[in-house]
């Protein structure tokens, strides 16, 4: 392995952004190996978190495109993970809902997810690591607006 140049290890942003791409894709490994993409999991946490959702509202809420919403909701509805039906208060809408097979697959790749997050973060403590992510919800905060605070980490 080549030594990465000291100009770039010494800007925080450069360090941010390879640690994120690393482990997005090891996030990205694990979550292909129960057969899920990180975009199954981000629509399974919002309907988790908080509760039926329109299709708009997914795509809204997840800042993904609403076509890509849909192909995402039909390969869920496919694995039965989720139940869409008319918004009985205006039949054009869909309602999402996570369905039981939706909560216990979302325990899955949370746990697959989870087991990622240790192995990333084995050389910092259990301090180090609450530390770490909480100066990262406050960046997150900034970045992406109010109300994201999260603190499960």
């Amino acid at each position: 392995m080549t030594e990465t140049p000291p100009t770039l290890t010494a800007l925080t942003a450069y360090l941010l952004s390879r640690t994120g791409k690393a482990a997005r894709e090891r996030v990205t490994a694990r979550l292909a190996s129960e057969g899920m993409r990180m975009w199954h999991m981000a629509v399974l946490a919002a309907l988790a978190d908080f509760g039926p959702h329109s299709q708009r509202e997914l795509s809204a809420r997840l800042n993904i495109d609403p076509s890509d919403v849909t192909k995402v909701l039909d390969e869920l509805a496919a694995l039965g993970r989720i139940d869409r039906a008319p918004d009985p208060g205006d039949r054009r809408r869909r309602v999402v809902t996570l369905n039981d097979e939706g909560a216990a697959a979302l325990r899955r790749l949370d746990a697959q997810a989870r087991a990622v997050q240790d192995d990333l973060l084995a050389p910092l403590d259990a301090a180090e690591r609450r530390q770490l992510h909480d100066m990262l919800a406050r960046l997150f905060v900034h970045l992406h607006g109010g109300g994201e605070r999260e603190n499960r980490g």
